[in-house]
């Protein structure tokens, strides 16, 4: 039986890095893909291989992806999309450069991967898409307008192929994630701090007491945060079982979350959402 392949995005660190190391263990031929040439070369020095994809740099996009088909002889089993990064900030504060940004890298490259990735597939008479989106997918939180808007649109967007495409051989997938080891948070400063005033911000006073603190002090692990192994078992789940589900939740608070959003009226659900 010939090896399956499967491309993950992201893989950098965190979830990605995992992903990748995980289902090279499980026996998959993984093609690792990162952003930026030094993070390919050190996954290609653990012996992956490594195309360089950028969300926001559509000829990576479509370098990459031959690349890996270049390598399979034209076939792909799954693509994980996973690569994103989050931009801190009230939405009142959130200059539209910095929402055109995000969606690029956070929807609109994803989008353009698997459109090219869906040839591939329909050609082979099967295949696996795999989004990792969020429980901010699900449910709005302060502060997190940028990330959560575009966790809204992914959701969407993959919620309408898994219908469209029902007649084919082709399976789309969401992974919604709660609380994560991951490095999100830290590369999450630089953006924030290119595109947020906060110093002239009406809510300057919120950001001092609230959001810096959580950006700039290390307060260990969040309440349930699982390690990004979570993730890779239901990845692996997700494109290993006959009849894939159209969602798999990752952490107590995703369940919590979707239950919640599932029974509770808008203004209920808010007021718990603002406790968190």
């Amino acid at each position: 039986m010939a090896q399956k392949t499967i491309l993950i995005t992201g893989c950098s660190s965190g979830i990605g890095a995992d992903a990748a190391r995980g289902m090279r263990d499980a026996g998959w031929r993984v093609f690792a893909s990162c952003r930026k040439p030094e993070d390919c070369a050190t996954l290609q020095a653990e012996g992956f291989e490594s195309p360089l994809i950028d969300y926001e740099d559509e000829a990576t996009i479509t370098s990459g992806l031959s690349e890996v088909l270049a390598a399979t002889g034209g076939t792909l089993d799954a693509l994980f999309n996973n690569g994103a990064y989050a931009v801190p900030g009230a939405v009142e504060d959130l200059p539209s450069g910095a929402l055109r940004a995000i969606y690029q890298a956070n929807v609109i490259g994803w989008h353009e991967l698997t459109r090219q990735v869906i040839p591939v597939m329909r050609a082979q008479g099967y295949g696996r898409i795999v989004n990792n989106s969020s429980v901010l997918g699900l449910v709005a939180a302060r502060w997190r307008g940028a990330y959560v808007s575009s966790k809204f649109a992914l959701e969407g967007l993959t919620d309408v192929m898994r219908l469209e495409m029902r007649d084919t051989p082709i399976h789309f997938i969401l992974i919604e994630p709660g609380p994560v080891t991951s490095k999100i948070r830290v590369n999450s400063i630089p953006h924030f701090e290119k595109w947020i005033n906060w110093e002239s911000s009406a809510r300057a006073e919120h950001y001092r007491r609230g959001l810096l603190k959580r950006l700039y002090e290390d307060r260990g692990k969040d309440a349930f945060e699982l390690p990004a192994s979570a993730v890779t078992a239901k990845l692996l789940r997700a494109v290993s079982a006959k009849n894939p589900k159209p969602r798999y939740y990752v952490t107590t608070p995703t369940y919590f979350m979707g239950f919640l959003r599932r029974i509770l009226p808008t203004r209920m659900l808010d007021n718990i959402i603002r406790r968190v």
